[in-house]
């Protein structure tokens, strides 16, 4: 299955792509946008496999867009534009659909994507990532996993501690945040705190010892963090 999201500021286009992906049973359309920042608010706290972007909007293009986005995801382009095709295809596009399509034409596209996924699926497994990318004051920042002290949630936002620099801030999810980090080094101890493992120094009283500060475990995590601390 194909996860899947719809940037188009013409509602109709969209209506067109909610509509074609209703009759593919590979193709899960989550959500549609009409606007680039909320559409990169979603992506920053989940992920998908395929992007339909629409190339010529009025604040950012969909290739600007997709050049900043902070996970590696498949894009098939739409546009009424077809001189924008070259760029597009200069960016490891799926495919580049020219508005008005076909359904045939979405099918053939969407299959393209499948069959790419099915191909990477299928090839030699990468070294796991060592980096978080991760949307801040207007920045994506690249964070390794060895540098994070600990995850604080603060209402809608965290709060990354990181060694040696000044904490990143970042609009996000807990349930977001756990989704990109590995889970053999990270648990969630509370509502509002995530931990490395490496980093536990000791535990007390239900209160994790690192770096200097006092973590609480909460009641509901308090099984599981045992479990996996004690191995």
């Amino acid at each position: 299955m194909l996860k899947a999201i719809a940037l188009d500021d013409e509602p109709p286009a969209l209506r067109v792509i909610t509509h074609f992906c209703g009759q593919v049973d590979f193709v899960d359309l989550q959500q549609t946008f009409s606007r680039t920042d909320e559409a990169f608010d979603y992506l920053t706290a989940n992920t998908v496999d395929l992007l339909f972007l629409d190339i010529n909007m009025p604040s950012m293009s969909g290739i600007e867009f997709y050049k900043a986005i902070p996970q590696d995801a498949m894009v098939i382009f739409t546009t009424a534009y077809a001189e924008y095709a070259v760029e597009g295809f200069n960016l490891s596009a799926i495919d580049y659909l020219l508005k008005p399509f076909t359904f045939e034409r979405f099918v053939q596209s969407v299959h393209k994507a499948k069959d790419y996924q099915q191909f990477l699926q299928k090839s030699e497994a990468p070294d796991p990532p060592q980096y978080l990318f991760i949307k801040a004051d207007y920045s994506v920042y690249k964070i390794a996993f060895t540098d994070i002290v600990f995850i604080e949630g603060l209402d809608d936002y965290l709060k990354i501690h990181l060694e040696g620099s000044k904490p990143v801030v970042a609009r996000m999810t807990m349930k977001g945040i756990m989704e990109k980090l590995p889970v053999q080094d990270f648990i969630r101890v509370h509502r509002s705190f995530i931990v490395p493992f490496r980093r536990v120094e000791n535990v007390r009283n239900r209160l994790i010892t690192l770096a200097g500060e006092e973590i609480p475990i909460g009641n509901s995590y308090e099984k599981e963090f045992f479990r996996l601390f004690k191995g």
